[in-house]
């Protein structure tokens, strides 16, 4: 049964049209140059998330790997003299209280007197702008408070996307400037990231197919080429369906279209392997059947059948034999 199914196997693997012990003119076929190189899974988005506040730490939330997502709060930071200036602005605005209702009470007697003829205008006047005045003096205080307040809340640092939590850099009881970046976060989907030799830079285009070689057999699309060549290398991203997100900045090994060249091909059955040599079955001048050392190269998918590159042995033009394997 096992011979079989590997006669089966070489039969679907002729070319369309040819059959066992039939023969076959050898043709020179282009075929794909591929160059390997590794890329990085990368966030589309790595933004970090800044203290608005300067202070002491008090809680952080997250660590590395952590998912967050836009607007939770992962860290809180605590500035002491914002407590003690509200307590400050609070009794400010108590005195201020009491002046005013002292002022009222004036004011009040004052418009008394004047009904009686006892005051003049000019001193109501007088109290009632004194009134005025204690009454922005205590909006500016409240203001003030207001700014006190909504300083403390920015404490409260939130994450700007949603997303993974990448990279750490404090911890808590760590006295913190404001803008200083408490966490970084990865997010906006991920891709995979190539620095490719620029002599391979202008044989690449935006949309070819390119391998992954992880483990997998997955494919993805060259998106974007950057202009700009850094240190001799180009960058490029790669969309990747399924792309892992286990590990940000792994390196994965890829296969590049650099491009394509003329190459002896034959179908895997035609090749015969004896006392480790291999051997192929050819039609002489004289239309006997003459066989012929040859090196294989690798092997290649082509049309949905293995053919595997002859390196030697075998010119185009030649007529092959392509004989039925023993059963």
């Amino acid at each position: 049964m096992i011979r079989s199914i590997i006669y089966a196997a070489l039969l679907a693997a002729l070319p369309v049209g040819a059959a066992f012990g039939a023969d076959v003119t050898v043709r020179a076929t282009q075929i794909t140059e591929w160059k390997s190189v590794f890329g990085r899974i990368e966030a589309r988005d790595r933004l970090p998330a800044r203290a608005r506040l300067g202070g002491t730490l008090t809680s952080l939330a997250v660590a590395e790997g952590s998912r967050v997502a836009a607007g939770d709060v992962i860290a809180q930071i605590v500035d002491e003299k914002l407590d003690l200036q509200i307590a400050a602005v609070d009794a400010q605005l108590r005195a201020m209280a009491a002046q005013l209702d002292n002022a009222m009470t004036e004011l009040q007697r004052g418009e008394d007197l004047l009904q009686r003829g006892v005051t003049t205008t000019q001193r109501l006047d007088a109290l009632r702008t004194q009134v005025d005045v204690i009454r922005g003096q205590i909006g500016s205080a409240q203001a003030e408070r207001s700014v006190l307040l909504q300083r403390e809340a920015e404490g409260a640092v939130q994450s700007p996307i949603d997303g993974t939590v990448l990279t750490v850099p404090v911890s808590a009881g760590s006295i913190i400037m404001p803008g200083e970046p408490i966490a970084v976060i990865g997010g906006g989907g991920f891709f995979l990231r190539l620095a490719i030799p620029e002599r391979h830079a202008t044989m690449l285009q935006q949309g070819d197919v390119i391998r992954i070689e992880d483990g997998h057999e997955r494919s993805g699309t060259l998106s974007k080429l950057y202009p700009q060549i850094e240190n001799g290398r180009v960058i490029a991203d790669v969309e990747v369906a399924d792309l892992s997100k286990d590990f940000v900045d792994a390196r994965v090994l890829v296969r590049l279209p650099v491009g394509q060249r003329d190459a002896i091909m034959v179908p895997a059955a035609a090749l015969q392997s004896r006392m480790g040599l291999d051997f192929i079955t050819l039609r002489g001048a004289d239309g006997t059947a003459v066989t012929r050392a040859v090196v294989p190269g690798s092997t290649h998918q082509i049309a949905g059948s293995a053919q595997i590159e002859i390196l030697s042995g075998v010119s185009a033009g030649d007529t092959m034999i392509i004989n039925e394997p023993a059963k």
